[in-house]
């Protein structure tokens, strides 16, 4: 189950967990990291009612994760879940994870620390736009498919076509899913766009109040190298802008508002390309999105 962020997709996870005998895996690619569980928007204990979740926390942000290790992750604890005769109920926003499920992930060679930290110092040295330019002469195919941007995407796309002289939307090529014989079930919350701002303007609200400030403090003395994708996170910026003395805290909390809604957009932009078949469903009313949501996976 995907949809944009703060649209409520956990609550209806568990709704779907406690009438189908499920369990929930992870499918967000900030919600893993053990350190930040506020400004992820992680669920905690007493939203979770008791069903069990996997992939929350797990490891650590000056880890490097890739969309193949949570593929791998994922498909262990898919296949857990069902050898207990339960339902494994997959749900988030990061579509890269969800594309690894429903369409595969490309049997790239594993590439050497060597290759991977030349790369990466190069990125830090030079910074994103010489980087991106850089890469497009090394690999004209990513032009237009991977956002100037995403940092952790443009490095991957430059180890592979460095180390293995094919461009990463050439191992893309010959993908296969490893879940073909599964019955998946594929449902994307549809909520409209001014719902959604309420949402998330009271989440931000929400993890203001919840001193998610103090998280960022932490994840400062950590010294986190700025490749990693840790850094992306939605607020880590803002707050330290904030804890700077350069803005106020409304300041702060309307910026995280408007990157949010900037990701929200990408999201959806993203389900648009990505999720043609898949159930579209929402209703304000909770109890009718969750009849819905069972009619689709029943």
């Amino acid at each position: 189950m995907a949809g944009p962020t703060a649209s409520g997709k956990s609550k209806l996870a568990i709704g779907l967990a406690k009438r189908l005998n499920g369990e929930i895996i992870n499918a967000d690619s900030m919600q893993i990291f053990k350190e930040f569980k506020i400004l992820s928007s992680r669920p905690d204990i007493s939203e979770t009612k008791g069903i069990k979740h996997h992939l929350y926390g797990f490891i650590s942000i000056k880890r490097y994760f890739s969309v193949g290790d949570w593929l791998k992750e994922a498909k262990n604890k898919i296949d857990d879940i069902l050898k207990r005769k339960k339902i494994p109920i997959v749900v988030g926003g990061t579509g890269l994870y969800f594309n690894s499920i429903t369409k595969g992930i490309s049997k790239i060679p594993d590439l050497d620390s060597k290759t991977r930290n030349k790369v990466r110092n190069l990125y830090e040295k030079i910074g994103t736009k010489k980087f991106y330019n850089l890469l497009i002469k090394l690999d004209p195919k990513i032009k237009g498919r991977i956002i100037p941007t995403d940092s952790q995407r443009l490095q991957r796309a430059y180890e592979v076509k460095l180390k293995t002289k094919k461009s990463l939307f050439d191992w893309f090529a010959n993908t296969k899913s490893e879940f073909l014989d599964f019955e998946i079930k594929k449902i994307f919350i549809d909520i409209p766009r001014d719902e959604l701002l309420k949402k998330i303007y009271k989440r931000t609200d929400i993890m203001i109040k919840k001193k998610c400030t103090n998280e960022v403090k932490k994840f400062n003395k950590l010294k986190v190298k700025k490749n990693l994708s840790a850094n992306k996170l939605i607020g880590v910026q803002e707050i330290n802008e904030f804890l700077k003395g350069t803005i106020s805290l409304d300041q702060c909390k309307e910026l995280i508002n408007i990157k949010t809604r900037q990701y929200a957009k990408r999201q959806n932009t993203w389900a648009r390309g990505h999720m043609k078949n898949w159930n579209k469903l929402y209703s304000k009313n909770f109890s009718i999105l969750l009849k819905k949501s069972l009619k689709v996976v029943s």
